[in-house]
């Protein structure tokens, strides 16, 4: 028997699917869910330390960070996911390999990214709905993360790997530290130092290196079948293709949405100004511990998927897909509730004033109207992305940011103004579900069937 094999996470083929799903997406779950209430968290202390304009700042910022986010997935998925594949195909040097590759493409990307961006910041936040009020703190802002594009994207991409080589409670400490320390040093550079929206850039990307710290020492034990050794880290044309290939899903799907929140801040300054684009600033950051939770559970399933789909496992690639689903949605129902029933008392908790309170509570309520199906769209496109169908991934991606999306955010705001722009989300989430579960029903059909006709049925 290979030696090697006692460092692969076998239970990924032979333990019971609930109890497998829970282990491995608990320690995302919990993880994500401490990011976002760290996000709202940051909210509050900018809120008290700089006021409302602070808030509205960081939402124009918010689709540039994204971009940056996006170009991290274009590898860091894609590559983890190739990794959990090959383990699950013992094929464990290759494994290695596309784990040295992830690093340097990781570095190389988000330096050319910061090359790229830096002169054209101004320009850029213009774009995504920048006023004179708001310009100079997003600047601020944007210049610290810039600087610090290589520690995150190295970061984020490690963590994936610690998952993907079956050490989720691991990857969860590690975002753990880097959470608490974030949370530890912004009212020290906020209300101490007095750096504004400048100190939470600071705050999160010290927080990242120390994290990053941890990471690279976790990584340099030799017993870890994936470790830092030398001869890994030469880019290799057909790692860096079938990586690049698989992680252009979430890519897209980050990239457009990086581009409808462009179009959303402007039809949000447009109908209601800079408190508007503050409003959506802080629903996003409650909607988003939902959505984390949702990712959590996909960041669970990717390896159990991944390392079965490999295996040819079928039937346990459906039934941790049916968990997923099943779960995401019980998620999404209860946030659709929250924003329903109690969207003032979740709002005023970040001590906003009453205009903003308003306009945030108002759109709550339209944002969450379709919210249970949003979970089990998350689940199936990250379904896809996890099998390694990119193009079904990067079409769902698509449908509903570009061809659903964007046409209402055109139609529905000069007919209802600001209401319209709050209904355009709702009403494109309610098509890429239908999009999606008929994608899956096709794919399901197809391989039962190709099944079927094997084992001479």
């Amino acid at each position: 028997m290979d030696n090697k094999s006692q460092y692969v996470p076998t239970e990924l083929g032979t333990e019971r699917i609930g109890r497998l799903l829970w282990q491995y997406a608990t320690p995302a779950i919990t993880a994500m869910v401490a990011a976002s209430v760290y996000n709202i968290v940051d909210s509050i202390f900018v809120r008290r330390g700089v006021g409302d304009i602070g808030i509205s700042s960081m939402a124009v910022a918010s689709p540039f960070m994204n971009l940056s986010t996006a170009l991290g997935t274009l590898v860091g998925l894609g590559a983890n996911t190739v990794v959990s594949v090959r383990l699950g195909q013992r094929r464990y040097d290759e494994a290695q390999q596309v784990f040295g590759n992830s690093i340097t493409l990781n570095v190389v990307m988000s330096l050319l990214f910061t090359i790229v961006c830096w002169p054209f910041i101004d320009p850029i936040l213009n774009v995504f709905g920048a006023s004179d009020a708001t310009r100079p703190m997003a600047r601020e802002y944007m210049e610290i993360i810039l600087l610090g594009n290589v520690i995150t994207h190295t970061y984020f991409g490690l963590n994936g790997t610690l998952r993907s080589g079956g050490h989720p409670t691991l990857a969860m400490n590690s975002t753990f530290l880097a959470i608490v320390l974030n949370i530890i040093l912004d009212p020290i550079f906020i209300f101490v130092f007095h750096w504004g929206v400048r100190g939470v850039a600071i705050a999160t990307v010290l927080a990242q290196a120390v994290a990053l710290c941890v990471q690279l020492k976790l990584f340099s034990r030799q017993d870890e079948l994936l470790h830092l050794r030398r001869g890994i880290y030469r880019l290799r044309p057909d790692i860096v293709r079938q990586s690049l290939a698989i992680g252009l899903s979430p890519f897209l799907m980050n990239t457009c949405s990086c581009l409808v929140v462009l179009l959303i801040n402007n039809r949000l300054k447009q109908y209601g100004g800079d408190n508007a684009i503050g409003a959506f600033g802080i629903v996003n950051r409650v909607f988003f511990i939902f959505c984390m939770i949702v990712m959590g559970l996909n960041q669970g399933m990717q390896p159990i998927v991944s390392y079965n789909w490999g295996a040819r496992n079928n039937d346990r690639v459906w039934r941790v897909l049916r968990y997923t689903i099943c779960a995401a949605t019980l998620v999404t129902t209860v946030g659709m509730l929250v924003g329903e029933l109690i969207p003032e008392l979740v709002i005023r908790a970040f001590g906003t004033g009453p205009e903003l309170t308003q306009m945030a509570v108002r759109g709550f309520r339209f944002l969450v109207a379709m919210f249970p199906v949003v979970g089990a769209q998350m689940v199936i496109g990250h379904f896809f992305q996890s099998i390694g169908h990119a193009g079904k991934s990067i079409f769902q991606s698509l449908t509903r940011q570009l061809l659903f999306l964007v046409p209402l955010l055109i139609v529905l705001p000069p007919i209802w103004q600001l209401d319209g722009v709050w209904l355009s989300m709702p009403i494109s989430d309610a098509i890429a579900f239908i999009t999606s579960a008929s994608m899956l029903w096709w794919l399901v059909r197809k391989v039962n069937r190709t099944s079927h006709t094997a084992n001479g049925l």
